[in-house]
């Protein structure tokens, strides 16, 4: 089996961020996407309205961008469709918001978007989809040869642990609270094609593995393969899908900065001649859980010996060593809002800081990520 790949060029960039819709009334979630996507394609017209699409519920839109060559170009195009889409939400009483699950909704509720593709998910997943009712940030890096493609999501595994501890925004489920930073890692991975990547040396393994996954009749298609990092032929990318959604545009681009100033440093680094190294899948597994559970808290393991250090330590070094990166690239004012996200705190612990000043009441969590995305930059309470 052959697997065409569409190279990118070099670094370029790709985001989808999916956001909620909230009854600003009740604060649950309200399924009013086909509507306000409908007035969408008639406002702007349907090539502009493909930025916005479905998502497995009616409650979710999912924005898009354009292929873009900086952060700032990604950010602002998000912000435009997000600005449209606000005006039409709210004129329904409904607010848009985003987080890795809504605090207090209940997925039994929440009605499956009217498409043959979700309906064959539900109906081989079940249970598994039905409860998919979190939401996510990719962030897609092109890169220009799939010989590239495979080396480059080895390497970047090593990352998974920072990466879901920046965005950890999950920390309640069905009106409770979880006492995971991240439970919407949980959930999703427990899709038996979701999770960490396996380890494939080059393409032509690539292949062999979803030739297989396909005559199997384990997928369909290698659409169905969500694992936390993944090439994506179609757009010539690398796709990091390990992130919790992300309550402001401000974090969007911190983690947006972080993916692509690693996958341009990895691709030099092999322009060099340089072998990337793979790490063991048994320790990417332990910190993924340790970021989980404990967020920008966790201690995470740097070797096979069992020796720790802090993931906040580690994205502190992290982004000192990329800054040249990111002044060549142009991101650096948001690549340095990794710091700033590591002093306000991440949005797992904005969440139950919302929850403590109501005696845990979750409506004001639910107020304050509905005031997050609409400023823009994390609201803290103390």
């Amino acid at each position: 089996m052959q697997i065409p790949f569409s190279s990118s060029t070099s670094s370029s960039l790709g985001i989808e961020w999916e956001l909620q819709l909230v009854d600003q009334q009740s604060r649950e979630l309200r399924g009013e996407a086909t509507a306000i996507l409908d007035e969408l394609r008639a406002k702007i017209g349907e090539r502009d309205a493909a930025k916005a699409k479905h998502e497995l519920f009616e409650s979710t839109v999912e924005v898009i961008t354009g292929v873009c060559g900086s952060v700032g170009e990604a950010t602002a195009d998000l912000a435009g469709t997000v600005s449209v889409l606000r005006d039409l939400a709210e004129r329904r009483g409904v607010g848009l918001m985003c987080s890795g699950t809504h605090p207090i909704s209940d997925y039994a509720g929440q009605r499956i978007t009217d498409d043959n593709r979700y309906s064959r998910l539900v109906n081989q997943m079940q249970w598994l989809a039905r409860r998919l009712l979190i939401f996510g940030v990719h962030v897609h890096v092109g890169v220009r040869s799939p010989d590239k493609a495979m080396p480059i999501v080895n390497a970047l595994m090593a990352h998974i642990p920072h990466f879901l501890a920046l965005s950890a925004s999950s920390p309640f489920w069905l009106g409770g609270d979880t006492g995971l930073a991240s439970s919407r890692s949980q959930v999703f991975a427990s899709l038996p094609t979701a999770g960490l990547p396996y380890p494939l040396e080059d393409w032509p393994r690539f292949e062999s593995f979803m030739e297989t996954l396909i005559t199997s009749g384990t997928i369909e298609t290698i659409r169905e393969v969500w694992w936390d990092i993944r090439p994506h032929p179609n757009f010539g990318t690398v796709e990091l899908r390990i992130c919790d959604g992300l309550p402001t545009l401000m974090e969007v681009g911190a983690v947006a900065a972080l993916a692509q100033c690693l996958v341009d440093r990895m691709n030099t680094q092999i322009d060099r001649g340089y072998r990337l190294p793979t790490p063991q899948r048994w320790l990417v597994q332990e910190n993924k859980w340790r970021a989980a559970r404990y967020g920008l808290d966790a201690q995470i393991l740097i070797d096979g010996r069992g020796e720790v250090r802090s993931v906040r330590d580690d994205l502190v070094d992290l982004v000192e060593d990329l800054l040249p990166v990111a002044h060549r690239l142009g991101c650096a004012e948001q690549l340095n809002d990794v710091l700033v996200i590591l002093a306000t705190g991440a949005s797992y612990t904005r969440q139950r800081a919302a929850a403590r000043q109501t005696d845990g009441d979750l409506t004001r969590v639910v107020d304050t990520l509905l005031a997050e995305m609409n400023t823009g930059r994390p609201v803290v309470d103390r």
